[in-house]
Parts: structure tokens; C-alpha cells; sequence
């Protein structure tokens, strides 16, 4: 058990804690939530040892092991396994507990090919996954994990919430994934305004108190002061008159022994509101059949991928990190060009994309104020400094460099830029990394109020179940779009290696579970290719006409929109009324091609994965 005691913690003026105390007992996993800059990874640190409070005691009893996922790595061994192994505790028999390791690493993503590869060659986010994998081996008695999410996907965030949920000992958890918490967590410790409070269940509840609490005293306040005003009104009417002397001393003594209740400092969230440009078309853009490696020599990142953007969708990009999530927003976004096949895209598109690697465009000469003003030039400086208040830098902190900002700052700042940019395509990649729950929530309300499409890669489960309603998935090598939501992919699709395994029965064609010899399988591999040729090739020749004529008549439209103004210029009315009936019903064909390609693209798309599973499934036979 851990027993914090009457702990006080100050950095200059800023009181982080003010007397606070909690115990977190056998068996407990407790969700540590509160907004950035509130304290949670003092605590943490305290905790540990690392910091030390002002005042107060932090108790922990002899023996007890205390295990810290922090950012500071250091390794000593020479490969990945051995790195992970330096955490198994030793067993009075000696016995050979490599598998424990293994078991760990490949639940965090590592595969069996990475156990041997140097530590020093991983990347940062493996890194830190090496650390983790390390710290779950030595099986501490209570086990801190700070943001231990931002470094995972989705796939191994989901195995972490299996393993922690059988974890036999404490658990202290702070995330900005609200539903990872609560499926993890048996009590949630709270910050607010420098006290602290836990109560058993999830996040929801003790906000729900929190909020209830802050309610009930703002009510008392104003009681009171309508009191108090009564009073000194009395007091003030009365104090001359000698026959009330007894009474007005009385309600002197009373107002001096009732400590007046202050109003309760209001504290900020982080405010979002996106501002959409306006498109009047259905479909904003096309990918067909996109292909792209770095490396033209390496098995591609995407292959033969077609995509469909149509106006207020909600597409989420899902799958294991280094799979080319990433790659595919830099595609949309013109930042990459696709080896093969192309993307089409609507003249009216006005795209803005948030990346993790855009923090390092910023300028760290110029100040949060300047950025933003970069993007917005002809607004004004009070509009400039209200997207700085909105995103938390009030005041004279609107005018901090960039070079002394931190990673989460850098984030705020680039998603003040993102505000200001009118779009109607919004392409986020891993927008919550250093949010807290609050500006998270807030920052999913924007999404669903946009007028536009959003693309947005994520690993967050709580975000997909709010707000995909297409998806594009990463997984098993190869990437595919799934027309459902991710409650409809989790049920009828799931991620590859979370499935039980099967019985090795091999399955006919018709799925009837019959075993068939391997000629008779080779036999419906090739029914299979000829019926996915007669089926798909027909449908890939009408796409690419569709996609030709597009093009065609959007150069046809230009043309005549100049023809047009030139005619308008020269009071040409015979000309005018034939160049606009003509742009007019180009448009409406460019309109009706794009709804009929979208529809043939998804349709592509839903039979090439059908016969690509028909296929996997005879392979498994062979």
C-alpha cells in the first residue's frame, strides 16, 4: 500500500499541490487524470523519489518494488532480447524465463526478426516500447505509466489494456485515452484546482462529481453574498442608533467569523472551432489504384489502393505503426507523388493537414503570435492573439519563441495554424498526442461540427468508436478500404493475430469447412483468378475512362470559362449564352461521372478484398 500524507508542492508562485492526500491500496489500478500542467507526473515523480515535496510524507513499505515508465532510456545490452530479459527477476530454481520477454516484445509490436537487432538501432517510439517491455517483465509491485499509449498502435495498445487488466499488482495509469483508461483502471485519482479526490470507477464519474461539487458551491457563494450584502446593509443603517448598538455588534462579530467563499478561478480548455471553406461538390478527391515505396527496389507501403473522399466524411486510417499511414496522408496531400496511379482532386479542394513532422516548420525564431499571423496575414492582431487565447497561450505568452516551446506546445501552436485555415479537407495525423482529456474532448467536438471531410490517422479506440464512419486499414502487409464503421470491422473483420485459432480444418469455396486435396484446391485458386479477372477487369476499364473524361472535361470547363469572360469583355451575347449553357452542363457531367466513380471505386474495392480473402483461405490449405 502507499500512503501519501499532507503533501505540498510549490514552483515559485504556482502551487501545484496544497495539502493533498490518498492512499492507493493491494490490488488497485488507479487512472491519474487532470489537465495539463496540473501535476500528474510530479506525482509521479514524487512518488519515486525523483522529486521531493515542500511539506507532507510519501509512505511506501519495505521491500516494495516501484517500476516507472519514464522518457529518460538507457540500455546495456546488446540486442533487443536481452534488453528485455535484464527486467525478469531471478527464481530460486534458476529456471529459463526468456519466454516472458518474448511474449511482452511481441505483444508490443516487435517481431521475432527485431530480437536480435541492437537497442541503439531502434527508433525513438521502439525505444521507449523496449523500455515498457522491460519495465512489465520485472513485474514491480506497483507499476507508473506515464502516457505509455503515445508510442504504441492500435494493435499493441489493445494487447497493453488486455496485459494490464490481469496486472497482480498497483497500477498507476495516466493516459489521454479516456476509454483506455477505463477499461483498465478500478479507481480514478483526480487533480482539480491543486486538491486531489479518488473515488472507485471510471473518469466519467468523478467528473460528474467534480462538476455536481463546483455546482453545489457556486450556488452557497451567491447565497452568501446575498446574505452578507442584507447584513452590512443592516449594519450600515443601523450603526448610529444607540437602541440597536447590541444587535449591530452582533452581526459584526458574525460577518468577521464567517470566511467569505471566493468565486471559483475559471480554467481554461483549450477552445477549437475549424473554419470550412465552402464546396458546393460531392466528392473532394480520388485515389485509383495508388501505389508507393522509398525504396523502388522494396515491397511497396501501399499497393494498388483506391480511396474516395466525398463531402462530411469521416475516414479514419488504422493499423501498426511504420505501415505507411503516415505515407498515405502525405499523399493526399500532394507532399509525396504516388509511384503508380493518381489522385484526382477537385479544383475547389482547400486542404489543411496537421503532422507530427510539421512542428519542425515552425520557425523558432518567430514568436506563436508571428505563426499564426504568417498564416492569417491579412487578419488582424487582436484576431491573431484571440487563436493564441483559444489555444492557451493568453497574454504576453502569445509571445514566447518557438525555440523555447515544448513538444505539446509545439502541437497547440500548429493546431492554431490549422484554425485559421479555412479547408474543407482536414488531414490529422495522431492529433491527441499531447492533449489532455478536456482539450481531447474538445478537440472531437470541432471535428463533428466541420462542415468538411476529415482524414485522421489514430490509434485512439475511444475517437474511431466517435467518429469513423469509413475506414482504411493497415494490416497483415497490406491496406485496404473497409466501408463501415470500426464497431462493424472489430465484429465482422478484426485485427489479424487477435482471432483464435481454428481447428485446421481447410474450407471449400463455399465455406462449408469440407477438406479438399491440394489438386482440387489449386483447381479453385484458378476459378477463383479467372472469376476476379471477369469480375474486376471490366470495372477497371470503365474507372480509368471515367477518370480520362474528368480530366477531359475539366480542361474543357477552363477553356470555356475564358472564352466566356473574354465574350462577357466584348458584349458577345450569341457566345455568352452558348459558353454558359455549355460550362453549366460539363459541370453537371464532371458531377455525375465523380458520383458514379466513387460508387464503382468502393465497389472495386469491397470484391477485391472478398476475392483476396477467398484466396488467403485456400492458400492456408495448401
Amino acid at each position: 500500500m502507499i500512503q501519501v500524507s499532507n503533501i505540498h508542492k510549490a514552483y515559485g508562485r504556482q502551487v501545484v499541490f496544497d495539502d493533498i492526500s490518498f492512499t492507493v491500496n493491494k490490488g488497485e489500478r488507479v487512472g491519474l487524470v487532470g489537465r495539463n500542467g496540473h501535476g500528474k507526473t510530479t506525482l509521479l515523480r514524487m512518488i519515486t523519489g525523483e522529486e521531493r515535496p515542500d511539506a507532507g510524507v510519501i509512505q511506501v513499505p519495505a521491500h516494495y518494488r516501484i517500476g516507472y515508465l519514464s522518457q529518460h532510456l538507457r540500455f546495456f545490452s546488446d540486442s533487443v532480447l536481452q534488453e528485455a530479459c535484464r527486467g525478469i527477476p531471478a527464481t530460486d530454481d534458476g529456471r529459463d524465463e526468456t519466454y516472458k520477454a518474448e511474449t511482452i516484445l511481441m505483444g508490443l509490436g516487435f517481431g521475432r526478426d527485431d530480437f536480435d537487432r541492437s537497442p541503439a538501432d531502434l527508433s525513438g517510439g521502439y525505444q521507449v516500447r523496449l523500455h515498457l517491455a522491460r519495465l512489465l517483465v520485472s513485474t514491480p509491485n506497483l507499476l507508473l505509466l506515464d502516457e505509455p499509449t503515445n508510442y504504441l498502435d492500435i494493435v499493441s495498445i489493445r494487447w497493453l489494456a488486455r496485459f494490464l487488466r490481469s496486472w497482480p499488482g498497483e497500477l498507476i495509469l495516466i493516459t489521454h485515452d479516456r476509454d483506455f483508461m477505463d477499461s483498465v483502471t478500478t479507481h480514478t485519482l483526480g487533480i482539480h484546482r491543486s486538491r486531489i479526490r479518488k473515488i472507485p470507477g471510471p473518469t466519467e464519474k468523478l467528473y460528474q462529481q467534480i462538476l455536481m461539487e463546483e455546482e453545489v458551491y457556486e450556488k452557497t457563494r451567491l447565497n452568501e453574498e446575498r446574505r452578507r450584502a442584507e447584513v452590512e446593509q443592516f449594519i450600515s443603517r443601523f450603526r448610529a442608533q444607540a437602541t440597536r448598538a447590541r444587535a449591530v455588534q452582533s452581526k459584526i462579530k458574525a460577518l468577521r467569523k464567517h470566511e467569505r467563499l471566493d468565486r471559483l478561478q475559471e480554467i481554461k480548455d483549450l477552445e477549437f472551432q475549424f473554419t470550412t471553406a465552402p464546396f458546393t461538390g460531392k466528392w473532394l478527391m480520388a485515389a485509383r489504384d495508388i501505389s508507393f515505396s522509398f525504396d523502388p527496389g522494396a515491397a511497396p507501403l501501399i499497393d494498388r489502393l483506391s480511396l474516395t473522399i466525398g463531402k462530411r466524411d469521416r475516414i479514419a486510417v488504422i493499423g501498426r505503426n511504420g505501415k505507411g499511414k503516415t505515407t498515405l496522408l502525405n499523399l493526399l496531400a500532394g507532399e509525396l507523388a504516388p509511384r503508380s496511379g493518381g489522385i484526382v482532386r477537385d479544383p475547389k479542394l482547400s486542404l489543411a493537414y496537421f503532422g507530427q513532422t510539421n512542428i519542425q516548420r515552425l520557425d523558432p525564431a518567430k514568436t506563436i503570435e508571428q505563426e499564426i499571423i504568417d498564416i492569417h496575414p491579412e487578419g488582424s492582431r487582436k484576431a491573431s492573439r484571440a487563436i493564441c487565447g483559444s489555444m492557451m497561450f493568453e497574454g504576453d505568452n502569445a509571445l514566447k519563441k518557438i525555440e523555447v516551446l515544448s513538444g505539446g506546445e509545439k502541437s497547440r501552436v500548429l493546431l492554431g495554424k490549422l484554425l485559421v485555415s479555412p479547408a474543407n479537407l482536414l488531414l490529422l495525423d495522431e492529433p491527441t498526442n499531447h492533449l489532455d482529456m478536456e482539450s481531447v474532448d474538445s478537440l472531437l467536438g470541432a471535428i463533428d461540427a466541420f462542415e468538411g471531410s476529415v482524414v485522421i490517422v489514430t490509434h485512439s479506440e475511444m475517437i474511431l468508436h466517435s467518429l469513423a464512419t469509413r475506414l482504411v486499414v493497415f494490416d497483415g502487409g497490406e491496406v485496404s478500404v473497409f466501408e463501415g464503421t470500426y464497431q462493424d470491422f472489430l465484429d465482422r473483420v478484426g485485427w489479424r493475430g487477435e482471432e483464435p485459432a481454428g481447428n485446421g480444418a481447410v474450407q471449400d469455396a463455399g465455406g462449408k469447412g469440407s477438406v479438399v486435396s491440394r489438386k482440387d484446391l489449386r483447381r479453385l485458386r484458378a476459378e477463383v483468378i479467372t472469376r476476379r479477372s471477369q469480375t474486376l477487369g471490366p470495372m477497371e476499364a470503365r474507372i480509368a475512362e471515367i477518370e480520362d473524361t474528368i480530366i477531359l472535361l475539366e480542361r474543357q470547363v477552363e477553356e470555356d470559362t475564358q472564352a466566356l469572360v473574354d465574350a462577357s469583355v466584348r458584349g458577345l451575347g450569341e457566345p455568352i449564352k452558348r459558353l454558359s449553357k455549355a460550362v453549366d452542363e460539363a459541370k453537371k457531367r464532371i458531377e455525375s461521372l465523380f458520383d458514379e466513380l466513387a460508387a464503382l471505386t468502393d465497389e472495386h474495392a469491397s470484391l477485391a478484398k472478398d476475392f483476396e480473402r477467398e484466396l488467403e483461405g485456400l492458400s492456408a490449405g495448401a
